[in-house]
């Protein structure tokens, strides 16, 4: 899982892609209680260069939600942290997850998206009245 192009391969191998840009991919993840997750890969690069893969999924809309629960669960979280990011031209709370490239194996990847398609579904229903709107 050295670069974006064998990401896209692999989870292509395994989910339909809903968006299959140069770098981002989305698909959804089934849950075990019928609903799912949509889920957002991209490609980051930090000032030195070095590539990260962001994995998100969006949780609901910021609009009516307190920023200060927000922050303290990105303070008691060891995986994942929320995020704002618009989605459809309006401001989402997504769930995100930052890993370096060098460092990401097959494995991990699929854990990644197995805990926080679940968290994100956990956190959307916390929010928006048990709707599975993503």
């Amino acid at each position: 899982m050295q670069h974006f192009e064998a990401i896209r391969s692999h989870l292509g191998s395994q989910y339909p892609l809903r968006h299959n840009d140069p770098y981002l991919i989305s698909f959804d993840v089934a849950l075990a209680d019928g609903r799912s997750q949509g889920m957002y890969l991209a490609e980051l690069e930090d000032e030195g260069e070095r590539k990260y893969l962001r994995i998100s999924t969006p949780i609901g809309p910021l609009v009516g939600t307190d920023a200060r629960r927000c922050l303290r669960f990105n303070w008691a979280q060891r995986v994942g942290y929320l995020a704002v990011s618009d989605l459809d031209g309006s401001p989402y709370i997504h769930l995100c997850e930052n890993r370096p490239y060098d460092l990401l194996t097959q494995e991990e990847l699929e854990g990644l998206i197995v805990e926080l398609a679940n968290l994100g579904d956990q956190l959307e229903k916390a929010i928006s009245s048990e709707n599975d709107a993503f």
